[in-house]
């Protein structure tokens, strides 16, 4: 006998499946222009009728993908439909793909394929923020401040985020600690100046007086991130910077061979510190049976 499965009640990050977060249009609600929204099916939207989502968290869009993109609609239509929600006026808010929106506009398109949802406004801004995390291309400020209103706006912990935007924990923490960085350094990250690399690296100077400064300097010298975490280190650790850049002393090339003789003829370690032929020589032993047998050698044996 086969038993049904219980439903999966818990709610899908966006990336395996939008349905999780967009409830469907309900067909007994008309749709804006005298047409029932339909379940699940695009259908093509003027795109004077569609204004754009004003919960976007996206700061910066390529223009050079735009064109792109437009020129592959041009080409080949809009492969996937965007997703809007019908207003009380008549009119379509967006609530994803503001980019095949705005490409479309660019391509010249009079209409565009959309799939209606009928959801709240706290429902839009979400499955906005999540939408932009689920792309590669969202720079590491807008990802932080995406986080940051997951968290403050619809109390999430860490957690709770990284499990809605597949993303994990550690990486989560890692990009919202980016908002400790002054306004000058989130802009440098933002326009690509400084990589996620090193805006990590700097955020162990974050209280430090000359942070912008180092920024700077990480930006004219083009640093890797290896060499800003070293600088960084070195900044930190004064001490152990000073002790690591202390020369190696020139070693008379007679005294080192002296050296290596009374160590393979004693057994044991030897130094020789010669200042231009006065000195000492300093024998080490580890244990009293290793004295011992260095005395019969010195004194010879009785």
């Amino acid at each position: 006998m086969n038993i049904a499965a219980p439903p999966d009640t818990k709610r899908r990050a966006l990336g395996k499946g939008l349905d999780s977060l967009l409830p469907r249009v309900q067909p007994t609600v008309p749709a804006p222009g005298g047409h029932e929204g339909e379940s699940g099916k695009p259908r093509e939207i003027p795109l004077e009728l569609i204004d754009r989502n004003p919960f976007q968290t996206r700061s910066q869009v390529d223009e050079a993908e735009l064109a792109e993109l437009a020129a592959s609609i041009v080409a080949n239509g809009v492969v996937q439909p965007v997703l809007v929600r019908p207003q009380p006026n008549g009119r379509f808010q967006l609530i994803a793909g503001e980019r095949r929106w705005r490409a479309s506009q660019i391509a010249k398109k009079a209409t565009i394929p959309a799939i209606l949802r009928q959801v709240s406004d706290e429902q839009a801004l979400e499955i906005t923020i999540v939408e932009n995390l689920q792309r590669e291309d969202l720079n590491p400020m807008d990802q932080a401040r995406a986080f940051e209103r997951l968290a403050t706006e619809f109390h999430m912990t860490q957690e709770q985020i990284a499990g809605r935007t597949g993303k994990d924990r550690v990486s989560v923490a890692n990009f919202m600690r980016l908002l400790k960085l002054p306004a000058s350094l989130q802009t440098q990250v933002e326009s690509g100046q400084l990589t996620f690399g090193h805006a990590r690296a700097l955020l162990a100077l974050h209280q430090h007086p000359d942070l912008e400064k180092i920024a700077r300097k990480v930006i004219a010298l083009s640093l890797s991130v290896r060499q800003t975490e070293s600088m960084i280190q070195n900044l930190l650790n004064p001490e152990r910077a000073a002790k690591a850049a202390k020369p190696e002393p020139i070693v008379d090339p007679n005294v080192r061979e002296v050296k290596d003789r009374l160590q393979q003829a004693l057994g044991l370690k030897v130094t020789i510190d010669d200042h231009n032929g006065r000195g000492k020589v300093i024998i080490e032993y580890s244990r009293l049976e290793e004295f011992d047998a260095l005395l019969e050698q010195l004194a010879g044996s009785k």
